[in-house]
């Protein structure tokens, strides 16, 4: 009796095991998301600083002409390029 359960339970554990693994597969065979439609990008040249650790990020297109600072050690980033 007791081998029936542990084969039970085997089974069971490498159902889960192969329903995991083939979900992981599918995410990854799906490929690349479409790009955002033309023009909804713009061309920006802003520089920003990490004030904590001096980590420097260059950001070249947006969403918007000013966007959102990124964040960097869990604090925002220093806008370090001059706003024309």
């Amino acid at each position: 009796m007791a081998f029936v359960l542990q084969l039970l339970i085997a089974l069971l554990i490498f159902v889960v095991v192969l329903g995991g693994g083939v979900s992981i597969l599918r995410l990854l065979g799906r490929g690349q998301p479409t790009p955002p439609p033309a023009g909804e990008m713009r061309k920006v040249n802003l520089r920003y600083r990490c004030d904590i650790c001096g980590a420097e990020l260059r950001m070249t297109l947006a969403d918007e002409e000013m966007p959102e600072a990124p964040r960097h050690c869990q604090d925002e980033m220093r806008l370090v390029t001059p706003v024309e």
